[in-house]
């Protein structure tokens, strides 16, 4: 079966919507963190709290055994996370895992959807858009925010404002 065949077109990013989730965000869930230091989801998670987001890792292993990533404790999914509603949820599992955390952060009202460097999944793109979240694919923050000349979040990010 050939791509061709699907109606929708695929997924690409834009500039202004890569730019609206990283200046509007404040609060992410970076899900599939992990402790070792080599893994991008845990350096990406320094590079994000040391631009001035607030990180909750998700990995239910580690939740389980009440472990800390760069100081924020750990939890076991979206919704156990007390701060509601996510900004953004980072994806850092595969593409076909993705789906379903998509529809975890559809589900917690999360307002946008990042998946990372080499995660693709076009269903749940579609998805996250129909449900009205803004979409991030195959990108990632810690390349995006440099390219964009992002410091962060916007002191103001979360209000109603939207002057981007």
């Amino acid at each position: 079966m050939s791509s061709s065949s699907s109606s929708v077109p695929p997924f690409r990013n834009s500039d202004d919507t890569l730019r609206r989730i990283l200046t509007k965000s404040k609060t992410i869930a970076l899900v599939g963190a992990s402790k070792k230091p080599d893994r991008p989801s845990n350096y990406v998670m320094k590079f994000l709290l040391d631009h001035g987001y607030q990180v909750f890792p998700v990995n239910p292993a580690m939740a389980k055994n009440g472990d800390s990533l760069h100081g924020q404790r750990v939890y076991g999914s979206l919704k156990d996370i007390p701060s509601q509603p996510i900004d953004m949820v980072d994806i850092f599992r595969n593409s076909e895992a993705a789906g379903e955390i998509v529809d975890e952060a559809i589900a917690v009202g999360a307002k946008s959807v990042w998946l990372q460097v080499g995660v693709v999944n076009e269903e749940a793109a579609q998805r996250a858009l129909a449900a009205g979240l803004d979409v991030a694919m195959n990108a990632c923050p810690k390349q995006e925010i440099p390219r964009l000349g992002i410091s962060g979040p916007d002191p103001d990010a979360g209000s109603s404002s939207s002057n981007l």
